[in-house]
């Protein structure tokens, strides 16, 4: 409404107060039975931010929106309003903490220093994300021939043009890229929500502190690598993983509650977490990820 120019608003204005449009030039009324609904976004994100007193006056009622004010009730926002396909090549299972992951990416971009505060981010940023990394294991289906299919935690990486496409960002942002302020804001997110499920890393420890990580971290210094391939097959992906026996050890200590099918997605979790705290490396290779050992990297190099 306030980027309406006011000639037009005045035009609308005449329509709430006489309940007719008349015609310029023409002696005819022409009797409306309507309803108008206006929308409006605040001040500073309209070029005039302004609407004609008169019009205003007439206006029945105001109701103020805002952003969501907790993951529940964002998530309920992208489930309700998320177009899905009803059919779809596969089976595709969404674990709770994921949904949760996508939201948290929103709240995460309200709050960067990359991303413009009066402009702030698209209220649907959340709901293409989560229609996009919905696509990106169905894609994964698609590959591999596979009739079912469970969100990895990898899969993440395919809503990034979802976030690109729906924030404005400041000089910095465009300056590091949209691609980097994306990942930036996916790491920010998942140190976000693992903090509230596990104990968060330590920079610095005292000597003999036992640390949770610590087995997980042995582990990979003891076996070096291994890879998680994009297409591998849910059975290869479970394999690949269930590798790192020390992950299964702290999961059951810190969430033993979890749903079984959610485990292999929190198992890559954790990895993506240590990469974000710099304890483990993590390249990406022609067809998947390779996960390493920090110290091993500067081994093999030399």
């Amino acid at each position: 409404m306030p980027d309406l120019q006011a000639r037009i608003q005045v035009a609308l204005f005449n329509i709430l107060e006489e309940g007719d449009i008349q015609i310029r030039g023409f002696q005819l009324r022409m009797p409306l039975d309507l309803q108008f609904v206006f929308t409006a976004n605040p001040e500073d994100y309209t070029n005039r931010g302004s609407i004609v007193t008169p019009l205003k006056d007439r206006i029945g009622s105001q109701i103020l929106t805002h952003y969501p004010e907790n993951i529940e009730i964002s998530k309920t926002i992208t489930k309700q309003e998320a177009k899905l396909q009803e059919e779809r090549v596969c089976e595709i299972y969404i674990p709770e903490i994921a949904k949760d992951l996508v939201e948290q990416i929103a709240f995460e971009a309200r709050n960067s220093e990359y991303v413009d505060n009066k402009s702030g981010i698209s209220t649907r940023m959340s709901i293409t994300a989560y229609e996009n990394l919905l696509s990106t294991a169905e894609y994964r289906c698609l590959s591999s021939s596979s009739q079912n299919t469970t969100i990895r935690f990898a899969d993440i990486l395919g809503i990034i043009p979802s976030i690109t496409g729906k924030i404005e960002l400041v000089y910095e942002g465009e300056q590091e890229g949209a691609d980097f302020v994306a990942q930036s804001l996916i790491g920010s997110a998942a140190i976000t929500l693992f903090s509230k499920y596990f104990p968060e890393v330590k920079k610095l420890k005292h000597e003999n502190e036992n640390d949770p990580y610590d087995a997980v971290l042995d582990w990979f210094f003891e076996h070096g690598s291994f890879e998680l391939l994009d297409d591998a097959s849910e059975q290869e992906y479970a394999n690949t993983l269930n590798q790192v026996t020390p992950l299964a050890t702290l999961i059951s200590n810190y969430m033993p509650k979890i749903v079984d099918k959610d485990v292999l997605f929190v198992k890559e979790f954790i990895l993506w977490y240590l990469v974000e705290k710099q304890k483990l490396n993590k390249q990406r290779v022609l067809k998947g990820f390779l996960f390493r050992d920090t110290f091993g990297v500067y081994f093999s190099d030399l």
